[in-house]
């Protein structure tokens, strides 16, 4: 079964422009950092299907150091909302604009 490269890049970007109208669309911090790693799979996923396409495996090296890098960015955003919902009550991100600095 061969699946083609346009198939792959087409559901890719459909992937990541549902991401971007996720984060560009909610004030709420927990699915604006949903649609980021949405968008983070979808490059990953374009990795996957180039490299494919080519018949090496970089797409898919490229697709752990993504990995690794959404699992930094979900623990370090998780951190900052908790900080940000014990200071305002709330993960609205309009809240958080009244932060000075």
């Amino acid at each position: 079964m061969n699946i083609y490269i346009e198939h792959g890049m087409l559901l890719a970007a459909i992937l990541f422009a549902i991401g971007l109208l996720g984060v560009l669309m909610r004030r709420n911090i927990i699915f604006m950092l949903l649609s980021i790693e949405i968008m983070l799979n979808a490059a990953g996923l374009a990795f996957i299907v180039a490299g494919a396409a080519n018949g090496q495996a970089d797409g898919q090296v490229m697709f752990l150091f993504i990995l690794a890098m959404a699992a930094a960015e979900v623990s370090v955003g998780l951190a900052l909302i908790i900080q940000l919902f014990k200071k305002f009550r709330s993960l609205d991100i309009n809240k958080a604009k009244t932060m000075n600095g």
